[in-house]
């Protein structure tokens, strides 16, 4: 294949449809959790995963599997939380079987925010796909990502 392979130039254009949605879609979401609730997009993504944690054997998220969930590097992950924990959001405490590890938890008040937050962020995704549809080149994406199903847990 070479760079004017028309293969490859379709699947440059497909790549860019898509990171433009994507593009769309955070912008739209992150201006109406920072008007509504003072939140980033990755501040919401992080407590969202956070809450879903569990106790009980693999009820806690490694800082690793964390930062692969929200999308960001650890380090960057890091700082996100200790952020979040400055707010009194999330708290940090050493796991009672292994003193080296230290589990993050949503706290009353990052649940109480992440209530509040999820209708508006739920609301704001929706129109950014529905004006996403109305665009032929986004179309297509946009039917996909409303036929995803979320993976199940092996």
């Amino acid at each position: 294949m070479t760079a004017t392979d028309p293969a490859l130039t379709a699947l440059a254009q497909g790549w860019c449809a898509l990171s433009l949605l994507h593009g769309r879609i955070e912008a739209h979401i992150e201006r109406a959790l920072q008007n509504g609730h003072d939140l980033s997009v990755r501040e919401y993504s992080l407590l969202d995963v956070l809450s879903r944690q569990h106790d009980g054997e693999g009820g806690h998220l490694q800082m690793k599997q964390v930062a692969d969930a929200v999308v960001l590097s650890q380090s960057a992950t890091t700082r996100l939380v200790t952020r979040l924990e400055d707010r009194g959001l999330l708290e940090r405490y050493l796991c009672p079987t292994d003193r080296r590890g230290i589990y993050t938890n949503v706290t009353g008040a990052g649940l109480a925010l992440l209530a509040k937050a999820r209708p508006t962020n739920d609301a704001a995704l929706r129109e950014a796909l529905d004006e996403a549809a109305e665009n032929p080149e986004l179309a297509p994406l946009v039917h996909v990502v409303e036929t995803l199903k979320a993976p199940t847990a092996a």
